[in-house]
């Protein structure tokens, strides 16, 4: 296919696709899918190797948002019955983050729910900060806390913290269907503060909400533009009790031309795998590992997650490996460029799956050319389960 060529030319490079490059490859038939994957698995090895980068979510704060992200759960108003709890203390945080470790993954994303932290709020996580960069020598940690002010940005990093992440989540035309409570340029103004102020920058977005091929191109051409280390990509939950859950529009098919996308428009930076790959890639997980070099390991911030040890045997069973903590993510280019992160690599997203807009995993729909729903995507409830252990609980976590 000169199509996929003239992408894998680019994807070597580092050359932008065009636009009507990018929509063609959202649009490749079932027949051509495994050419899809095969060539954007090119550029993926060429970048980043067989190398499969580990992140753990710890949720330090959950529900209580008065925010309105119709994707969310923890959203103002919501009734899907999930934890609800204040900050976690330094130890309990640190805890927590043990366990993810322990499992092999390298970065901590250290999320609160809220529509940005408050000076105290800075001072609390930035002993948390402190409290596992204390007991775990070499440990990366990217905080997702929303919205932020003038010079808490700086101090997150004087802190310790690697790097930020907030997403970008759908195209800023169609931003506004989704939330009401702020605005899309609030959250590229919060990437620019994280980025500016030395952090390692990571913002993505959600699919499935609804949207057109056209919002999937014009948020990642955006997240181009912007220049993040880590971009991930959010799968919807549809969680009862949000706005949006009768969003079922994925297929596993639709996810991997989704990632192929992302991977040939970001050729260079770390492509994650955030929330929602369980329910919506399925069983083709494995294949997806072609294209995205970073997953979550277990669970979500309110979703439960695969088990730590079937996404450690998958890995493996797939042909990958699990990056060591003294790998460099990012290639020598961008890491030594100084986008922020004392190790060069992203953050996640997620509520899904990352350690992203506070929600990141259970992201939900957006008005536009939704994708027709047939047997192949139809709802699949029996695989989204609220998070009850980990914590805020007093259960083991699942790592």
């Amino acid at each position: 296919m000169d199509l996929l060529n003239t992408l894998v030319d680019k994807g070597l490079r580092r050359e932008l696709p065009t636009r009507e490059e990018a929509l063609a490859v959202l649009a490749t038939s079932d027949d051509e899918l495994l050419d899809v994957v095969a060539a954007a698995g090119k550029v993926r090895r060429h970048w980043f190797g067989r190398r499969v980068k580990l992140n753990y979510l710890v949720n330090l704060k959950s529900g209580l948002c008065p925010e309105d992200c119709s994707y969310c759960s923890q959203r103002l108003g919501s009734s899907t019955g999930i934890l609800k709890y204040t900050w976690l203390k330094p130890d309990e945080a640190s805890k927590a983050a043990a366990a993810g470790l322990a499992g092999g993954a390298k970065r901590v994303c250290l999320v609160a729910s809220g529509r940005g932290p408050t000076d105290r709020d800075v001072d609390r996580v930035a002993g948390t900060i402190k409290a596992i960069k204390d007991q775990n020598e070499g440990v990366e940690v990217c905080a997702c806390l929303g919205l932020l002010s003038d010079g808490q940005a700086e101090r997150l990093r004087e802190a310790g913290a690697d790097a930020y992440n907030h997403n970008l989540n759908t195209s800023e035309s169609t931003y506004g269907d989704i939330t009401t409570t702020h605005t899309y340029a609030d959250r590229v103004d919060t990437v620019t503060k994280a980025h500016a102020a030395g952090l390692s920058a990571c913002s993505g977005l959600i699919a499935g909400m609804g949207e057109s091929d056209e919002d999937l191109v014009d948020v990642v051409y955006s997240l181009r533009e912007l220049d993040p280390d880590s971009v991930p990509v959010n799968f919807l939950i549809p969680v009862e009790g949000t706005p949006l859950a009768k969003e079922w529009n994925l297929t596993p098919q639709r996810c991997l031309r989704i990632l192929a996308m992302v991977r040939f428009v970001c050729p260079d930076v770390e492509v994650r795998i955030a929330g929602g790959r369980e329910v919506h890639l399925r069983t083709m997980q494995p294949l997806a590992l072609n294209l995205a070099n970073s997953i979550f390991l277990g669970d979500y911030l309110t979703t439960e997650g695969q088990a730590g040890q079937a996404d450690l045997e998958m890995i493996a069973d797939a042909g990958f490996e699990v990056e060591g903590a003294g790998e460099v993510t990012l290639p020598e280019h961008r890491a030594a460029g100084g986008c922020g992160s004392h190790e060069s690599t992203g953050c996640g997203s997620h509520e899904g799956a990352g350690c992203g807009s506070h929600e990141s995993h259970e992201s939900g729909g957006v008005c536009g050319t939704a994708v027709p729903a047939t047997a192949a995507n139809e709802a699949r409830t029996d695989l989204v389960a609220v998070r009850r252990r980990g914590a805020g609980t007093d259960l083991a976590p699942n790592a």
